[in-house]
């Protein structure tokens, strides 16, 4: 009766009716595996010496469940196939006989039946040597991994290089072990500001009034006035009520994301199908619910959010400036649609804070809307020429990060030179000086457009700083990227899978209001030369025939009228249409 009891299926009926159907119970038992199981177990402690299994002992199970308030337990038939088995069923009973718990109940120890040891697995010194030989072989494993890498040409090389702190966007190339000059050209420090003069003293001042480290988490010993002073600035700099600060901005978006998605109760995201790994992130693994919507398409959004519950908690999740295609979303009409449906916004600025806006704020400021932009995740270690990243929003929604969020709280804070330049950095780009540098730096970017589509490159537009010049082969962006630097002192990185989608391969150029325009007349006269001698070829077509959002028809007749193209905010092709203007 306890094997019946202790059945995950048995444990359902009443103690009366597991009586009453007990012939037909015992009647299956040999074609279930937990009754079955049980019963061999039961067989080596009970010796019933019976050769009759449990279906042919249902009679007997019955009568007894009539006459008894307990059901015995039957045992299959239990026969010695050699003397070895005879030996040890002899050497268990006679432990058995010894063991005080045994001793005082009615069971014995008997021999199993045929049955019941041709499961039993023997393995001699031999055939455990082989099984040993059948462990995971990892190193093998790892070695085919990288080698489907290198086959497709998405293998990673770093290109190893030094920085020259006194002549930006110079450096050394240090890949051969000697030094070589270069220029950079796809540096994320978009405006110089890591050589700023007066960034580079307050690092200097930080360093030698507080030390190099942050001494161990902000709950623990790591918590400074450069700290709150850091996040009370960026908070009025986006115009919320608080801030927090992280390691990096891919922290800060995993462990804000997740933090929301494991918290709010129903959590359902709306994630654009642009959006950076750190985002996919931490939606991922809050496993909360998640909805994609084509990028930068709020109409797409809108279909979505209307399929889910009102009542619900939702947040919207999307970059102003994305990364790689350089496209700038509708900023307004996404955060209209998403508050329409009472869903939260969460928006990354990363690509855009420093170089949008009266005060460097980004994309929100610049569009006016920065109201509408629940959260915001920004980073210090682009435009702000530092590291680190952070969140903005109410005071709430912060505390609740800060008190939960594990990504901020099990970590080492950011140390007093990172908190200093990154706050001389700020406050210098909301400057004069800032707007100047940003005026230049849009001067260069469409400089060397026109030059490279003169020229016959696909470089694609984009309303934004970042120039993306299109490959659509990985071995060939690869040895593009090789030829420039180690032939010409050009540093420019390939741009391969799985940052991009396979056959969008590309070099990806971010000019600074440093690069000149001999310079950059150079850079292209040498990447045309590069391009014709990696077989590709010049002219092709960069304008997709519609657009990738909204699905308008593009061509040169439409490109040229008056009439706007499109009364979306930011429209990439809008854009393009006031530039052939």
């Amino acid at each position: 009766m306890a094997a019946m009891k202790s059945c995950p299926f048995l444990n359902k009926l009443s103690l009366n009716g597991i009586r009453q159907f007990a012939p037909l119970l015992m009647g299956k038992a040999d074609t279930c595996p937990y009754m079955r199981q049980t019963y061999r177990l039961k067989s080596f402690l009970q010796g019933e010496q019976t050769s009759a299994a449990p279906a042919a002992q249902a009679a007997q199970a019955s009568s007894q469940a009539s006459a008894s308030a307990t059901i015995s337990e039957p045992a299959p038939p239990i026969v010695p196939e050699d003397k070895a088995s005879t030996a040890s069923v002899a050497s268990a009973a006679a432990a058995g006989t010894q063991c005080p718990f045994l001793a005082e109940s009615k069971f014995s120890v008997s021999r199993a039946s045929p049955e019941v040891q041709e499961d039993v697995a023997t393995m001699d010194k031999a055939q455990e040597k082989k099984e040993s030989d059948k462990h995971f072989d990892y190193e093998s494993y790892f070695s085919r991994q990288l080698q489907k890498k290198k086959d497709d040409h998405t293998y990673r090389v770093f290109k190893n290089v030094m920085r020259d702190a006194t002549s930006f966007p110079k450096a050394f190339d240090m890949s051969s072990g000697k030094s070589k000059d270069i220029t950079v050209w796809c540096s994320n420090d978009y405006l110089g500001m890591s050589w700023h003069p007066k960034v580079q003293e307050a690092v200097r001042d930080a360093l030698m009034k507080h030390g190099a480290g942050a001494g161990g988490t902000r709950n623990i010993s790591g918590n400074s006035p450069l700290h709150v002073r850091l996040e009370e600035r960026l908070a009025k700099l986006h115009q919320k009520e608080a801030g927090l600060i992280f390691s990096s901005c891919y922290v800060a978006n995993d462990t804000t994301l997740f933090t929301l998605g494991k918290h709010l109760p129903g959590m359902h995201f709306f994630s654009d199908a642009g959006n950076h790994a750190s985002m996919i992130q931490g939606i991922r693994t809050s496993m909360a619910q998640k909805h994609v919507f084509r990028h930068n398409d709020p109409e797409h959004l809108e279909e979505l959010l209307k399929s889910v519950d009102p009542s619900l908690p939702k947040v919207v999740a999307f970059e102003t400036v994305h990364s790689m295609d350089g496209s700038i979303c509708p900023t307004v009409e996404m955060c209209d649609v998403a508050h329409r449906y009472g869903a939260l916004t969460f928006v990354d600025e990363v690509h855009a804070v420093g170089l949008y806006g009266h005060h460097g704020a980004g994309v929100g400021e610049m569009d006016n809307c920065m109201d509408k932009m629940d959260i915001i995740s920004g980073t210090l270690g682009k435009a702000y020429g530092n590291m680190g990243g952070y969140v903005v929003g109410s005071a709430k929604m912060i505390d609740m990060i800060r008190s939960f969020g594990s990504g901020f709280i099990f970590t080492t804070s950011l140390p007093p030179t990172v908190l200093c330049g990154a706050m001389a950095s700020v406050d210098v780009l909301a400057t004069d000086e800032g707007r100047e540098l940003r005026a230049r730096q849009q001067r260069n970017v469409k400089y060397l457009r026109e030059k490279l589509v003169g020229e016959g490159l696909p470089a694609s537009h984009s309303p934004s700083h970042i120039i993306p010049i299109i490959v659509g082969d990985a071995q060939k962006c690869t040895q593009l990227s090789d030829d420039l630097i180690y032939k010409h002192g050009i540093y420019v990185q390939s741009i391969n899978y799985p940052t991009v989608a396979r056959g969008s391969e590309r070099l990806r150029v971010a000019p600074t209001p440093h690069h000149t325009f001999e310079m950059m007349d150079e850079f292209v006269e040498i990447l045309t030369s590069l391009w014709k001698e990696v077989g590709l070829e010049l002219y092709g077509q960069t304008c997709p025939d519609q657009c990738e959002a909204c699905h308008k028809p593009l061509s040169l007749p439409i490109l040229y009228k008056d009439d706007p193209i499109c009364q979306r905010s930011n429209c990439t092709y809008r854009s393009m249409q006031a530039a052939l203007a």
